[in-house]
């Protein structure tokens, strides 16, 4: 199992940037894949950012490439997404995940953290 927090959400004026955190903990954090979603009001839960595995490449969605990128510290115990020349329409909670290397779905999720573009 692991548990997973999400901060560093706020308003920011559209062309500005945030950087969000999802702090890790549990036991095999090493056997886990993670990557970052979001949910805009009114819409359904979208895809954003992850790493194909452990370690390994990252994948994007189009509406996001180019801006944002995900990453994690030397521990492995943190993983970010920088958010560069933010849009409205990127307002959303955003959303850290979690699934098992080899299991399709994403099992774990943090409990969200809102990001607020203005126009």
């Amino acid at each position: 199992q692991v548990q997973l927090v999400e901060s560093g959400g706020g308003l920011v004026q559209a062309g500005g940037s945030l950087r969000l955190s999802c702090a890790v903990s549990g036991r095999t954090f090493n056997l886990y894949a993670m990557g970052w979603f979001r949910q805009a009001p009114g819409k359904e839960r979208e895809f954003v950012a992850a790493f194909r595995w452990n370690g390994g490449s990252t994948n994007y969605a189009a509406s996001v490439q180019g801006r944002f990128t995900i990453s994690r510290d030397t521990t492995k115990t943190t993983i970010y997404l920088q958010m560069l020349s933010l849009k409205p329409e990127d307002t959303a909670v955003y959303y850290c995940a979690a699934r098992v290397i080899g299991r399709n779905d994403y099992e774990y999720w943090g409990q969200g953290t809102q990001v607020t573009v203005s126009s």
